[in-house]
Parts: C-alpha cells; structure tokens; sequence
C-alpha cells in the first residue's frame, strides 16, 4: 500500500489519460420537456492549455460528497480563480443525467461536472476500486489533482485506497487542503524568484 508521499511520486508529472466523455449539455432548439442533447467531450477539451483543479469522489447524491466536497469547491471557487486556477471538475463514475440532476440539486454553478459513466478516465488513472460493499458496484476512489495542460502537477489522495473500504476517508482531497497547498506554493514560488515549469517529457 503506498504511503501518501508514495502515490503523489506515482501520479506527479504524468500526463492524465485521453478519454471522451458523454455528456448532456442543454439545447433551447430541442423541443419538448427534456431540452437537452448528446455531446462527446474529450479530457483534451477539458485539460488542453489550461491549469485546472481536478476532484473525483465515490458517487453523485452520497453523503460526504454531497454536503462536504462538492459545496465547499463550489463556495472556494473564487479563490481557486485567485490562485491560479482557471476551471474546477468534479468528475464521478455516474452518468450525466445523475451528474446534471445532483448538480442543479445542490444549485452548483461554478464547478463543472465530468460524467465518467463507464469509469473509463477513472481505471485510466488507477483510481477505480470497488465499493459492493455499498452496493455501488466500480466507483472512483476519493482523490484530487492540480493539472497544467494535461499534466498532473500535484497530487492529493486519500489514505487507505483499496477495494471496499468500511471508511471514507476525507482530508487531504479537500478544497481547504488544496487552496492552502497552492497559496504556500505560490508564495514560495514568489519568493524564490521566476517559476520553473516541471519536465512534462515523461
């Protein structure tokens, strides 16, 4: 089982999957009372030219995701802006009629949600356990990324990753714990003179 400082040296300066993705997106043209539309995005659409704040959690609806993670991303939103961070993703192997129904549920306007249905991106990456246990079946396990133009720049996992976990860890993918990572690291960077881009060549 790799210690937390393990994963991170497992995932930092890899370039994340290519995978498309189906979502729904709405579409006034489209009549009748379901206004919306198919549309295939790609993690290139995503991640392509843009530092972004990746979370990926157990399941739409679920408690901690629900009350926790998902609300507070979207309150530090702004200060996610502040620091660096052009676009926040919340991504979940749901599909995107849960994703769109969970987040007009919980009013999110800010961050956007990734339906990675089948869990492709999500076995892609590693992170893909299992959670019968629950009843959930394959589902993601709670982790959090910074990627720069497709690479992951740091890495934020939850402790414990295995399948059927009795506990749901929640500390370390938090949006307080990332915000408060990227200011130290901007204020060292600052500090320190001009900032190095990382070697993306592996």
């Amino acid at each position: 089982m790799p210690t937390e400082e393990g994963a991170m040296l497992m995932h930092v300066k890899k370039r994340i999957p290519f995978v498309a993705f189906r979502t729904r997106v709405r579409d006034e043209t489209v009549e009748g009372p379901n206004p919306y539309r198919w549309e295939v995005k790609t993690t290139d659409d995503y991640f392509s030219g843009k530092r972004v704040v990746l979370f990926s959690l157990p399941g739409a609806f679920t408690p901690t995701c629900s009350t926790q993670q998902l609300p507070d991303f979207e309150k530090l939103y702004d200060e996610f802006r502040k620091a660096g961070i052009e676009s926040v993703y919340c991504l979940s192997v749901n599909d995107a009629f849960a994703m769109n129904a969970w987040g007009k549920a919980l009013g999110v306007e800010k961050v956007k949600l990734i339906p990675d249905g089948s869990g492709e991106f999500t076995r892609k990456m590693g992170m893909l356990v299992a959670k019968d246990n629950l009843g959930f079946g394959m589902r993601s396990w709670r982790y959090a990324a910074v990627v720069n133009d497709g690479v992951v720049e740091q890495w934020f996992e939850e402790d414990g990753f295995s399948d059927n976990c009795e506990s749901d860890p929640y500390a370390v993918s938090s949006p307080q714990n990332i915000l408060e990572t990227l200011r130290t690291r901007n204020t060292a960077s600052a500090s320190s003179g001009p900032r190095q881009d990382f070697d993306t060549s592996v």
